[in-house]
């Protein structure tokens, strides 16, 4: 018997495109949800801290009153998980996608690189 542990090194010739699309879509959530949470979490706080109102009353000192821009009103809630919601979608539409679609390229150049290599080995 050998003095170590066994070592075998693979080759990952292959991904199945729709498992990693699958994949990808399931964290690409995972990630919109955090991701609406912390701006939901970061809107209350620099809301009950006074820090939108601030903000827009320096805007306003600023620009002047006359400009038209109200930043309380670009700022409010509804405006902000509105946007926040967009911005998660298409983030989880992209990342699925070229998720898929770099399994595809990978597939076919795999003839080319051989693969990854992986080396797995016992626990002693």
């Amino acid at each position: 018997m050998s003095g170590g542990p066994r070592r075998v090194r693979l080759y990952v010739t292959r991904f199945d495109p729709w498992s990693v699309t699958k994949a990808a879509f399931i964290l690409s959530l995972t990630i919109a949800i955090v991701l609406v949470v912390a701006v939901t979490a970061v809107w209350f706080i620099l809301d009950r801290t006074g820090v939108i109102e601030s903000l827009s009353g320096t805007v306003t000192d600023v620009v002047g009153s006359t400009s038209g821009l109200d930043l309380i009103t670009s700022l409010g809630f509804g405006q902000v998980i509105g946007s926040t919601l967009i911005l998660a979608s298409v983030e989880i539409v992209l990342v699925s996608t070229f998720a898929g679609l770099f399994t595809i390229l990978y597939n076919l150049t795999v003839g080319i690189t051989g693969g990854v290599e992986v080396v797995l080995s016992e626990d002693a």
